[in-house]
């Protein structure tokens, strides 16, 4: 085994050994009820936020293209999975709480990346600014639609329409235009977050190791040398792309059955840059940097919740001093020579930049 694979490997089982400690960690918590109400209650939507935060890096350290709408994703899933449960429920009489929140994010999952094969036709060909841009007004776009859209069981069959006049009188509403999917049954677990986060972690994770992920890195590193090699520059894109996608959508989808209501407000430019600020912080093409950024972030703001009004303040001077941090040299070579002795324990006496961020 060379050395980058032995680095590769060495990472993946971190990465996984890392989320399987917390998860027995905190569930061994629930079970002898020494875990707060707060943190309790933030275990599904760290489990989401590590899912959009790690299909986002996907796209922007893996791919190298920044996407700014993956919150449109995120809402589509959510509204996607509400409809199906409440659909399965009112019109089928499924009581089955757990194959009704399989199914519910299966389809957000497949609803996403539709929407992201849509987007993703006539947008992968632009770069930069343009596509940021363009992925914003299609989270945008996602939105106001939702804001006019009603969907009710009637008769058991799913009425769909832009006017509320047009639903029968008496129908089981579930998206209520503004209102946003009401009345939800709460049927999402911490359990099937952390199945979702361990699915998402090998898709991606197996994804970057593969000959398509060695493919997309060398478009990240230089288009025009890999399109003279012949590789499919918007086939590869695509690929990324609509695989962060669909995973966004199940993230959704586990994020919107998680409480009563989901309103298309929740789903805003601002969730697109705070996942965002997770993967920048947890380092590009890091997907161990992505779950730990993004777990800290989430409950940060809970933590910071004493200082009141001031909170939201110390949450930006934190991020501002950590990125000051982890972007200065010396700090970074001092924390370079502490892990060089695990380094040379585990992988000879130079790493592999690539199989470590890999």
């Amino acid at each position: 085994m060379t050395r980058a694979k032995r680095n590769r490997l060495i990472y993946n089982c971190v990465t996984f050994a890392v989320v399987i400690i917390a998860f027995i960690v905190l569930q061994s918590m629930i079970e002898n009820k020494t875990i707060t109400r707060a943190l309790k209650g933030q275990l599904i939507p760290i489990c989401c936020w590590i899912v959009m935060a790690v299909s986002l890096n996907l796209v922007i350290g893996i791919s190298g293209e920044l996407s700014l709408g993956h919150a449109g994703f995120m809402s589509v899933g959510a509204f996607t999975g509400a409809v199906i449960s409440g659909w399965l429920l009112n019109a089928h009489g499924m009581e089955n709480e757990t194959l009704r929140l399989v199914l519910a994010i299966v389809g957000g999952g497949i609803a996403a990346g539709i929407a992201g094969v849509v987007i993703g036709i006539p947008v992968l060909r632009l770069r930069g600014d343009y596509l940021a841009i363009v992925t914003l007004a299609f989270g945008e776009i996602i939105r106001n639609l939702v804001n006019v859209t009603y969907i009710a069981v009637a008769d058991g069959h799913l009425v769909f329409s832009f006017l509320k006049k047009n639903v029968p009188e008496g129908a089981r509403m579930l998206v209520d235009g503004a209102s946003g999917a009401v009345k939800i049954s709460k049927i999402s677990t911490f359990t099937m977050g952390f199945i979702l986060v361990l699915f998402t972690l090998i898709v991606v994770l197996n994804l970057i190791n593969s000959r398509s992920g060695r493919a997309i890195k060398a478009i990240r590193d230089n288009r025009i040398a890999a399109e003279s090699m012949g590789v499919p520059v918007t086939k590869y894109k695509m690929m990324a792309f609509v695989t962060a996608a669909v995973l966004a959508g199940m993230a959704g989808a586990l994020y919107g059955l998680n409480s009563s209501t989901v309103v298309p407000s929740q789903f805003t430019f601002n969730q697109s840059i705070n996942v965002l600020v997770f993967v920048v912080l947890g380092g590009l093409g890091n997907v161990l940097g992505s779950v730990i950024s993004a777990t800290l972030l989430t409950v940060l703001p809970e933590v910071l919740r004493a200082f009141a009004d001031y909170r939201m303040l110390v949450y930006a001077v934190v991020l501002i001093l950590v990125m000051i941090f982890t972007n200065n040299p010396t700090i970074r070579s001092f924390a370079d020579r502490l892990i060089a002795p695990v380094k040379k324990l585990f992988g000879g006496k130079h790493s592999d930049k690539g199989g470590a961020q890999a």
